[in-house]
């Protein structure tokens, strides 16, 4: 069963982007990573509803959000983020982050600290990578995307993303509209440079070298800031296996870990509802806490 959302458009930066909303109060917003939309989010947003005003944006160029004409590179990502928050004037957010929102998401809570009330996170960017913390299928295919004209090849001609990794990293077998609605924003070679930038700009064994400085730069902040954090642990994970989830809940303080069982990286698709009612779960307590 999917619960549907009426489209919402906001301009940002001269371009408009989308987003999707339930409920009313404080505003809990989540990002999505590649190559989705606000749509993976969909049955997790009626359940946040409940304690607050659920936003879900479609990243620049992703989604039903505009593509103009941009480098698509973290720092850009960033900035459509923040200036979305400033068009829709949120305050003392809580973020729902994965994958690549898990980056932008990090990062905006330690450049706007004040403004973030709690982060929750599953299958996200804690520290920069290395090479050697990858599983072997990524090990393999990350120099490859990365690597002119493969990546273009891969991604924006074959659009292997979208035809394969969205399905391998899910466990359950999506419907066909669910597929046709991840597939719309994406029905050309050139409609694909977002998919395709996002595995340029991870920062891997320090490079880029910039995006590394700012992913270093807000792990560093997690390991000491006591805003609340919520990790939703799933089994065996991509972006976070066991040791990075031992490294989480030994390093990082004020967290809740909630293990929820099997997933690999596309984890809203396989247990929204379990992931919907511990963010309400932990909202609800630290809420009663701040009080």
């Amino acid at each position: 069963h999917t619960h549907t959302h009426n489209p919402k458009y906001v301009e940002v930066l001269g371009s408009k982007m989308h987003y999707v909303e339930e409920g009313i109060g404080e505003p809990i917003l989540f990002l999505h990573g590649n190559p989705t939309s606000s749509y993976l989010w969909r049955n997790i947003i009626p359940h946040a509803a409940k304690v607050g005003r659920a936003i879900a944006v479609d990243l620049i160029g992703m989604g039903k959000s505009d593509k103009p004409d941009i480098g698509y590179h973290y720092d850009d990502h960033s900035r459509y983020v923040e200036g979305f928050v400033e068009a829709l004037g949120l305050k003392d957010i809580t973020l729902v982050i994965q994958d690549w929102g898990s980056l932008i998401g990090f990062r905006y809570a330690h450049e706007h600290e004040a403004n973030v009330r709690g982060i929750a996170f599953m299958e996200a960017s804690v520290r920069p990578l290395n090479f050697k913390d990858m599983p072997l299928d990524t090990r393999i295919m990350l120099p490859v995307v990365r690597t002119f004209p493969f990546g273009y090849l891969l991604i924006q001609v074959g659009n292997i993303f979208l035809s394969k990794l969205l399905h391998e990293m899910t466990l359950r077998k999506l419907a066909k509209e669910e597929i046709a609605a991840y597939n719309a924003p994406f029905p050309t070679i050139k409609s694909r440079k977002p998919v395709a930038q996002f595995p340029l700009e991870v920062p891997f064994d320090g490079k880029p070298v910039k995006n590394h400085s700012t992913v270093a730069g807000y792990s560093e902040w997690l390991k000491v800031t006591q805003m609340p954090k919520l990790f939703l642990k799933f089994s065996p994970g991509v972006l976070i296996n066991k040791d990075m989830a031992a490294w989480i809940e030994k390093s990082l303080p004020n967290i809740t870990t909630v293990d929820c069982g099997a997933g690999k990286h596309f984890v809203q698709e396989d247990d929204p509802d379990l992931i919907g009612q511990e963010i309400v779960a932990w909202m609800s307590a630290t809420q009663s806490k701040k009080k």
